[in-house]
């Protein structure tokens, strides 16, 4: 069965493709917006850490026989960690100047880790192997499903979703909301509003590792494989509206089809279509899709 002249498992094919690869701009778009939406900072050294979790992932299977599941749950923590050290040791520094100081610091960051990475294992890729409970494929009639491409997208949304209802729709939300709106408020109803701010660095930089695992078995682990998708992913967060967490994840998915459905119609545009996509949603709404406007 042809669509347009496209074969119909040739463009769910495509679609799935790009849904995997929206599952990752949302979840790593989703640490950007909560770190700038609710820190002020613009973390450009999240590629890095997206790149860290992938390479822990790699490190605990070769190094330690830890395998996929223990290092879903490890190498996040190990990198939200790691975002503390950066949280508390430099960026503490940065949050009342202006935003291009936060901005170089994490670009200096991410040049760091890159190079250290490169010196230790190259620019070549590592392999990571698909666990064994997610092998193999599914075959649902008009094409065959990818067991591990159909666990990233349902994971991803799962974990992108419970964050923002967490964030816009618990107590606990609220209170990090108001503690970077109006911190002496809040530190005055005995809240420890640094502690929050340190924890809210900290996870969104362990988002980043936790989509770094999931890219492993999919992509081989190299240490340029975050500076090849963070221009991207701060694209999908300029279009979602710097901040909005909603629109991050949203804009994330949907992009990612885009980019998808532009490889079968127009092959040549897939690599530009999200950055048309910003131009045209700047110039019609320059806070975003789902941004305030001032």
């Amino acid at each position: 069965m042809d669509i347009f002249g496209v074969p119909l498992q040739a463009m769910m094919s495509q679609l799935l493709l790009g849904l995997v690869n929206g599952s990752f701009y949302a979840m790593l778009s989703l640490g950007l917006a909560i770190i700038f939406g609710l820190l002020n900072v613009i973390n450009f050294s999240h590629g890095a850490l997206y790149m860290m979790g992938a390479f822990l992932a790699w490190m605990g299977l070769s190094y330690f026989n830890l395998n996929y599941w223990q290092m879903l749950v490890l190498a996040p923590l190990a990198v939200g960690v790691f975002g503390i050290v950066i949280e508390r040791t430099m960026l503490r520094w940065l949050y009342k100047l202006d935003h291009l100081y936060g901005l170089l610091l994490t670009f200096g960051i991410t040049l760091m880790l890159e190079g250290v990475f490169r010196s230790i294992f190259g620019v070549s890729g590592q392999p990571y192997s698909t666990p064994d409970l997610l092998a193999g494929s599914t075959d649902i009639g008009f094409m065959t499903l990818p067991n591990y491409r159909a666990w990233v997208v349902v994971v991803s949304m799962a974990v992108c979703f419970s964050t923002w209802f967490i964030i816009e729709k618990t107590k606990i939300g609220s209170y990090l909301r108001a503690g970077t709106e109006n911190p002496k408020l809040v530190e005055a109803f005995g809240i420890n509003v640094p502690l929050m701010v340190t924890a809210t660095f900290g996870f969104g930089a362990a988002l980043a590792g936790f989509a770094g695992v999931l890219a492993a078995p999919i992509i081989q682990v190299s240490p340029l494989m975050g500076s090849n998708l963070i221009i991207v992913v701060f694209a999908v967060v300029v279009i979602g509206g710097m901040g909005s967490i909603l629109g991050a994840i949203l804009t994330g998915v949907g992009l990612g089809v885009i980019e998808g459905m532009t490889r079968v119609f127009y092959p040549e545009a897939s690599a530009t279509v999200v950055f048309v996509v910003m131009v045209i949603v700047l110039l019609l709404r320059p806070a975003g899709l789902f941004g305030k406007e001032n």
